[in-house]
């Protein structure tokens, strides 16, 4: 009952960051949810919650999706998807979240002193390479996209909308990958089935407040996030 109310927790949470932001769900949730169950199962769990996500709110801020961006980042992550799958079956977790936690610390601190990116088609693709490896490996899509778009200054409506776009996309062929050569277990759908309802009211909150998100509050939240996330990845580790 207790790791059942963490649950409720930890998916209130993400889902009020993930609408409000475009991103947030596998970020703070995954690391979390590490906490309470096997990482195989973790991660599928986010990965179905994420999805939820995306088929809710994808009609309803469909038409500030940058469909050209969309296209190049789904393109990139389909060969992403293939090594991701790898890492996923092969690779044990404590190493892979000691390089993604570092490789969010970076970047961040690169950030926050103000690297600027300049975006380009090929760097579109290849940011989506890394998150659909990210995704089938870990279930966390979000930090490329992220550190990306705010390194070329994309504004957080085409950040939120194209993300989810993309989410709903790389989140669906992920989990088919992931059942179809390591299977799933009761506890991911019946936890999944749990998280629903406090998954709907963060989606709800979240809407709510995105309307009062400044482009100034909304870079600060994505440093704080992006901190935290590396920082906890890189000591859950050792």
């Amino acid at each position: 009952m207790e790791d059942w109310i963490f649950l409720v927790l930890i998916v209130l949470v993400a889902a009020l960051l993930q609408t409000s932001t475009g991103y947030g769900f596998s970020i703070i949730g995954t690391p979390f949810l590490f906490l309470l169950y096997p990482a195989h199962t973790a991660i599928q769990i986010n990965i179905i919650l994420s999805l939820c996500i995306s088929i809710v709110m994808i009609y309803k801020i469909r038409k500030e999706i940058d469909h050209s961006l969309l296209v190049r980042l789904i393109k990139g992550s389909l060969i992403g998807l293939l090594f991701g799958l790898v890492i996923y079956l092969y690779v044990d977790v404590q190493w892979l979240k000691f390089a993604v936690g570092s490789l969010i610390l970076l970047s961040t601190m690169l950030l926050i002193f103000r690297l600027t990116i300049r975006q380009t088609k090929f760097r579109d693709a290849f940011t989506g390479g890394i998150s659909g490896l990210l995704t089938t490996s870990i279930g966390v899509p979000g930090p490329p996209l992220l550190l990306y778009f705010s390194g070329v200054g994309t504004r957080k409506e085409t950040l939120r909308s194209t993300t989810l776009a993309y989410y709903l996309f790389v989140y669906f062929i992920s989990l088919l990958m992931q059942i179809s050569f390591d299977g799933t277990n009761n506890e991911v759908w019946v936890s999944s089935m749990i998280a629903v309802p406090p998954l709907f009211v963060g989606i709800f909150l979240g809407q709510l407040l995105f309307k009062w998100i400044s482009q100034r509050v909304f870079k600060l939240v994505t440093y704080l996030i992006l901190l935290f996330t590396g920082s906890y990845l890189l000591l859950s580790s050792f």
